[in-house]
């Protein structure tokens, strides 16, 4: 965690804006643990592939989302507010893209999850489904209305 840190300090020079991105980790945590609880509650190293594999994927949308405001911020010289708004709607069908061939990749993983050969595959794929799911939605909504909150003037 220290050098996701660090190294997305060295990137946006911003404390504020390297804990809006690591903010997704929490979120993607909700339904990542859902999963497990749901499906038995027992998290196995596969599921702590998944979830170390789901922190990278929501770091990236975190990413994705603040980059594009500070570009429209520093370019086009807009408010926080109104980056926030075109931001988002630029970078929503890019992270939806994303999260729903991920998603569609797993499916197969979890389908075939109790079969020979798949105790592996299957836990892990469906931590990391949960948590793109709960992450995407939340990164949405949250990421944007604290970005605005924090920089806004």
């Amino acid at each position: 965690m220290v050098f996701i840190f660090l190294a997305l300090f060295l990137e946006f020079r911003s404390v504020k804006q390297t804990s809006l991105i690591l903010i997704n980790l929490p979120l993607a945590l909700i339904g990542g643990i859902l999963v497990v609880w749901f499906s038995g509650g027992t998290l196995s190293i596969a599921g702590l592939i998944g979830f170390i594999t789901l922190f990278g994927i929501t770091v990236r949308n975190g990413i994705i989302l603040i980059s594009q405001y500070n570009k429209l911020i520093r370019e086009k010289a807009m408010s926080a507010r109104k980056a926030v708004v075109e931001g988002s709607m630029n970078r929503l069908q890019p992270i939806l893209m994303t999260v729903m061939t991920t998603a569609l990749a797993l499916l197969p993983l979890i389908w075939a999850a109790n079969q020979p050969g798949n105790e592996i595959q299957g836990p892990m794929a469906a931590v990391i489904l949960g948590g793109l799911v709960s992450a995407t939605a939340l990164n949405m909504i949250v990421v944007p209305l604290l970005f605005d909150w924090y920089f806004e003037n």
